[in-house]
């Protein structure tokens, strides 16, 4: 039985968190301050720790820094004082969750349910193997029944079991981290924990930190000895999204992490072992990526041993009902509403083309549900609204275009277009990644490469 430690020094607030953790069939116990959440963490060893931030003993983030105690407890934080500063510095500090006091019965369970999963024997993973999953709606953390996602299932129930690492592919929106964490919950791992690193959204300057960790004054700033990312999913599995963004200079460091086990804090000359599962990610073509400069080939080979590919919602629109109904019953367990959709809504659904994936259809079903009046969801509020494209031309191209040399590397023509679209908008970021159609994040890190 997974337990919860509470430590929360209203005592009231203590005790209704923990009649709803006993609630979900979790052992519960309640400190009301770091004292004695210490002592009981010293005597079990909680799955999770609901942790104040204010307690009259001091800050609940000190306990971050005791890593024998905590070892492998997931924590969130608690705080009736919510400011960004606190919320960034928690995760930094490895929380997984951030909630704003007072919280509520959905909050908590819906923390619950991520947190605290059932553990998987395995007689259970064989019993969901491929030849059964279509019993049902989904798979896993996956939603649908369509032959392409059957393929998907098929082949996450034979590799989930072992220790190889997984090579996810697919448009952005398709589920891929939800593919990953499929896995991880089906491996002999899934009581360990899971952490995704979105590689595009991590500046440059800092990404091989929050991966690896640093040493105190290993830089300006650090002031503290940080875990990285391979030191916190010890034992369990590291998600890492759009691998292709990753710095070539630290895909060198990750492609030794894979071929060795082993990993240096910057600002270390110590080597620390880390036994971690890795499941990548890229939304990319990883081959055309290759040839642009994005991907060490030499990580190719090793990320790609198990290849999945997800599929876009548009080769399996028979699953837009499954989805749609999946999505509008989560709306309801987090709202305390459920609405449905009319047939001429589904229909509508159903026609759809889905560019975004499957995030573009939640995305709608969650505008759909607030506008509509009553318990039915019309098509009046289907239509996904679509951000202005521009129009070619002059207004988005520079005067006289590009001159490309047949036989340039594609770095080099990526290079020349993006600096040639930034120098025709004046240097205005926002434009330029808006005409290219990347983020601007993506166009940030391209610029940095350049050295500008």
């Amino acid at each position: 039985m997974a337990h919860t430690l509470i430590v929360e020094d209203d005592a009231d607030s203590a005790r209704m968190m923990a009649t709803l953790v006993a609630g979900q069939g979790c052992s519960a116990a309640t400190a009301p301050s770091l004292r004695d959440a210490r002592r009981q963490m010293a005597m079990q060893q909680p799955d999770l720790v609901l942790l104040d931030l204010h307690l009259p003993d001091g800050s609940g983030l000190s306990l971050f820094d005791e890593h024998d105690l905590l070892g492998q407890s997931e924590v969130v934080l608690m705080t009736g004082h919510a400011s960004l500063e606190t919320s960034i510095e928690a995760l930094r500090r490895g929380a997984i969750d951030y909630l704003v006091k007072p919280v509520s019965a959905l909050q908590l369970q819906d923390v619950l349910a991520r947190v605290m999963r059932p553990q998987r024997t395995a007689g259970s993973l064989r019993s969901a193997a491929p030849h059964g999953v279509a019993d049902g709606d989904g798979f896993g953390q996956l939603v649908g029944r369509s032959e392409a996602m059957q393929l998907v299932y098929a082949q996450i129930a034979r590799v989930a079991g072992t220790a190889i690492t997984v090579f996810l592919t697919g448009e952005t929106g398709t589920g891929k981290e939800l593919a990953a964490r499929t896995v991880h919950d089906m491996s002999r791992r899934c009581t360990k924990p899971f952490l995704a690193v979105n590689c595009g959204a991590i500046s440059p300057h800092l990404i091989e930190s929050e991966i690896f960790g640093h040493e105190k004054g290993s830089f300006t700033g650090a002031d503290r000895q940080h875990q990285g990312f391979f030191e916190r999913a010890h034992g369990g599995t590291l998600f890492l999204d759009e691998i292709t963004e990753m710095p070539l200079a630290l895909q060198v460091k990750l492609l030794r992490v894979l071929e060795t086990g082993t990993f240096m804090r910057v600002g270390s000359t110590v080597a620390q072992e880390t036994d971690v599962r890795v499941v990548a990610a890229s939304n990319r073509d990883p081959c055309e990526a290759v040839s642009a400069g994005a991907l060490r080939e030499d990580l190719l080979y090793r990320l790609n041993v198990f290849p999945i590919h997800l599929p876009p919602l548009r080769e399996r629109l028979g699953d837009v009902p499954l989805l749609a109904r999946h999505f509008l019953q989560q709306l309801a367990q987090r709202e305390g509403l459920l609405r449905r959709l009319t047939p001429a809504a589904l229909a509508r659904l159903a026609q759809q083309r889905w560019p975004g994936n499957v995030r573009e259809l939640r995305n709608v079903l969650q505008r759909a549900w607030v506008m509509a009046d009553g318990d039915d969801i019309t098509e009046q509020w289907l239509s996904a609204p679509r951000p202005p494209q521009p129009t070619p031309g002059p207004a988005c191209l520079p005067p006289g275009g590009v001159g490309i040399a047949l036989g340039t590397p594609l770095s080099a023509v990526e290079r020349q277009v993006i600096l040639a679209t930034l120098e025709h908008f004046g240097h205005q970021k926002e434009r330029t990644a808006a005409a290219l159609g990347v983020s601007l994040k993506t166009l940030y890190n391209r610029l940095k490469e350049y050295g500008i």
